[in-house]
């Protein structure tokens, strides 16, 4: 297990990259590593392993982008663009799950940041975030985004509408996902 300490010293830089196919395992660890409390913020309930285990299996399909922080070559936080088929203009869904020893560390954020340029670069016109009222690193980062803010009962629902695609953030999305698929195929260091 990793301590504070070494949380405060080592994470400086985490490597943020798309995930593929051969991360799988990877993603796995990262779900069963978050402790009770984040999982259920992740997944607004109380989930098994077994439904954890599940859900890392099927999130790395062709409808979802998937970019995970590394720290170390660890996996320590996941953020997930999934397509909300079937509408239009194009919508999406983003979800967020960093593991507590290293919250409050900028992943999040990042994560996001990268999210947001992912769908930028879809042409995706607005994002949907659904999170329990009590998890407010999510409102305070959907805020920080500058998205609408609706509080129902028990939750929020946040809506972001990125900006159109540039010929820069097409680019740069090109160049990071290419690289990060080689690593992953190579199994290269993060």
């Amino acid at each position: 297990m990793t301590t504070r300490e070494t949380v405060e010293t080592a994470l400086i830089d985490p490597k943020i990259r798309r995930l593929w196919a051969p991360d799988k395992r990877d993603l796995i660890d990262h779900f069963e590593r978050l402790d009770p409390t984040t999982r259920r913020m992740r997944f607004g309930a109380a989930v098994s392993r077994e439904f954890v285990k599940g859900y890392a299996e099927d999130v790395l399909s062709i409808d979802c982008v998937v970019y995970g922080a590394f720290v170390d070559g660890t996996l320590r936080g996941v953020g997930e663009l999934r397509s909300l088929l079937g509408r239009w203009p194009p919508r999406a869904e983003a979800a967020l799950s960093v593991e507590s020893a290293w919250q409050a560390e900028g992943i999040g954020d990042a994560l996001f940041a990268r999210m947001v340029a992912a769908a930028q670069n879809r042409g995706v016109r607005s994002i949907y975030m659904l999170c329990l009222r009590e998890n407010n690193r999510m409102v305070n980062l959907a805020k920080k985004h500058h998205a609408y803010l609706k509080f129902e009962t028990g939750d929020v629902e946040a809506t972001l509408d990125p900006p159109w695609p540039t010929p820069f953030s097409m680019v740069e999305e090109m160049v990071g996902s290419t690289s990060s698929y080689l690593r992953a195929v190579f199994h290269l260091k993060t």
